[in-house]
């Protein structure tokens, strides 16, 4: 079975293969597909269309590739339009074909994956165009689901955007709390500088202009603009000079993100992308 690549390289299969064989665990419980097991010889053969119901920009096929092949090996996906397409209502997005129980056993798992992280990369996409002109790029954060995280910020990919710090272990990010248990933006950076190896930045979140001449003078790679108003980050803008990436934060939709682009800030961060965008409705048809 093969799947022809997309826009952009999805998450090594070694990485996503386990979380898909739980989700095909939890959906065959105890005793498996009864109802396609009964009904539907073992020989029968079949082909499936994976259909797009509204448009939108596809992700999760390498999760539907991974699923029919832990449920059959003998199934075979043909994409149409890879993970990173632009789809219309109707457009076919790929034929499953082979044994029909393992289509009908798949079939949901499959849906599961291809409809919310095809929701993902389709708002990205949305936010993305909304910048269109700026110097502004779209990224995450880590508001993902449990598991999910290497596909959620796959699915931004797919949809145009960047992508933030996966965890908590490849960049530091001095928080309010952080800022607040450390004693103020200095001490937390001095510690930082005196543990942190020479390879990872720092990144530090401020929601006053006092916090970020602070975060400034402290040398940060990073400073994270949190629910500032435009003319804060466009002050925010003029006084790092370039000194600093600054990231804008907070009150981010496809209403307000072109005017916080237009700020000049440098990369604009949505938690929404990930958890709350609109699963995209795709269908499996015989």
């Amino acid at each position: 079975m093969t799947i022809a690549l997309g826009f952009t390289r999805p998450p090594p299969g070694l990485l996503i293969e386990a979380h898909i064989r739980a989700a095909l665990e939890e959906d065959l419980g105890r005793a498996g597909d009864i109802t396609s097991s009964l009904t539907i010889p073992a020989d029968k053969t079949a082909s499936a269309r994976l259909v797009a119901r509204k448009p939108g920009r596809i992700a999760g096929l390498i999760c539907a590739e991974i699923a029919l092949r832990l449920v059959d090996p003998a199934l075979r996906l043909d994409v149409a339009l890879p993970d990173g397409s632009d789809t219309q209502a109707g457009s076919l997005l790929a034929t499953i074909s082979g044994p029909a129980r393992g289509i009908l056993t798949a079939e949901r798992v499959v849906l599961n994956y291809l409809g919310p992280l095809s929701g993902t990369a389709t708002l990205t996409a949305a936010l993305v165009k909304a910048v269109e002109g700026t110097k502004a790029r779209i990224v995450c954060t880590r508001k993902t689901l449990p598991g999910l995280r290497s596909l959620q910020k796959y699915a931004v990919r797919c949809g145009g955007g960047f992508n933030h710090r996966f965890g908590l272990d490849d960049a530091a990010m001095i928080k309010d709390n952080h800022i607040q248990a450390a004693g103020g933006i200095a001490p937390a950076m001095a510690r930082l500088r005196a543990g942190l190896g020479h390879m990872v930045k720092i990144e530090v979140e401020v929601d006053r202009l006092e916090q970020l001449e602070e975060a400034l003078a402290q040398n940060a790679d990073a400073i994270l603009l949190d629910n500032m108003s435009e003319s804060d980050m466009r002050r925010a803008v003029t006084l790092a000079k370039g000194r600093a990436v600054l990231e804008a934060s907070g009150n981010v939709t496809l209403e307000t993100v072109r005017a916080i682009a237009e700020t000049g800030v440098d990369y604009i961060s949505s938690g929404a992308i990930t958890h709350s965008a609109p699963n995209l409705d795709i269908g499996l048809d015989f």
